[in-house]
């Protein structure tokens, strides 16, 4: 009982609530201090997006007033074959992006958790692609998988086998912008997972081995299952991220392409969702098409947030109810 609801009951009468001026006066630097994001938020991240729903129901081209539309774009949007290969050529990076890359990174983690000697300048090393600049690796791989001089195909010729049409065809871009992403957030995610590995306590290991249990029956009866919330966790990441690949596209396929700089390459097979909104919007001032491209990337990335998270949900009540 506190002491406001003593004084109360022992005189019947409540006491005067606290001035919420007071408050304010009193706790002014800390309010002050916690102001600049606020506003920084509020001119850069609310009112754009709060903008571009706006935008998205008119028709913009930068210049002179914008026109009302109603859901002309929108319907355009659905109609829209580009905008529907778009969104298959990312759902095929994501698949192959980012399963591998989660089973190599659940791989390279335990090696490092078992690692005795140079453990942190292994860690340093995985986690370098992650830091690097993107435009910067893009290039770099833009020379890797060259079909003329590029080191991919020298090796592939070097072991008798025929070269790769990397960059030419639709299928090569996304594969070669899946290995781009697969090798950025290997390292970034084997340190996620190497965390969750060292919070499994050492005696469920020491009991398993009493049992009999070699390292390979442990990892998958005892690490994998315990490691199910932190590998939820980074494929919940991974399906954000992954549904908004666009700079790896963008430099891979800038020069394979002879129309349009921001079209995906060859067969536009590089076309991301994310890289056909900047196409509509910065190449072709489709401002408002553009928006209403935002905004359907944005509800397709909201539709597997919620997915991935009700499939997390499904594991913990199952969990729970074992």
């Amino acid at each position: 009982m506190t002491s406001a609801t003593r004084v109360m009951t022992a005189s019947g009468v409540r006491p005067s609530a606290r001035p919420r001026g007071r408050g304010l006066i009193r706790h002014w630097p800390m309010y002050v201090a916690i102001a600049p994001f606020f506003l920084l938020f509020l001119g850069f991240g609310l009112f754009p997006t709060a903008y571009s729903l706006v935008l998205s129901f008119q028709d913009w081209n930068g210049l002179g007033a914008a026109k009302w539309t109603g859901i002309d774009n929108y319907t355009r949007l659905f109609t829209d074959p580009t905008f529907w290969l778009s969104v298959r050529n990312t759902f095929v990076i994501f698949v192959l992006s980012t399963f591998p890359m989660l089973a190599i990174a659940i791989a390279v983690a335990a090696m490092l958790n078992n690692a005795v000697r140079f453990s942190t300048a292994f860690r340093i090393a995985y986690f370098v692609p992650n830091i690097t600049s993107v435009v910067a690796m893009a290039v770099l791989f833009g020379s890797i998988f060259g079909e003329n001089f590029g080191l991919a195909n020298s090796f592939l010729h070097a072991l008798g086998l025929p070269g790769v049409q990397w960059l030419s065809t639709p299928f090569g871009i996304q594969l070669t912008i899946s290995i781009l992403i697969t090798y950025q957030w290997t390292g970034y995610n084997a340190i996620i997972f190497l965390a969750g590995m060292q919070s499994i306590g050492g005696e469920v290991y020491e009991a398993a081995k009493l049992d009999g249990a070699g390292p390979i029956r442990s990892f998958f009866s005892i690490t994998l299952p315990l490691l199910r919330p932190t590998i939820i966790f980074v494929l919940v990441v991974s399906t954000v991220t992954g549904m908004q690949s666009f700079t790896e596209a963008q430099v891979l396929t800038a020069s394979s392409s002879t129309t349009n700089p921001n079209s995906g390459g060859a067969g536009q097979g590089g076309l991301t969702m994310v890289l056909y909104f900047y196409q509509q919007a910065f190449s072709y001032n489709r401002f408002g098409y553009g928006a209403a491209i935002a905004w359907g990337v944005f509800l397709i990335v909201v539709i597997f947030t919620i997915i991935s998270w009700r499939f997390t949900a499904g594991k913990k009540e199952d969990q729970a109810r074992a």
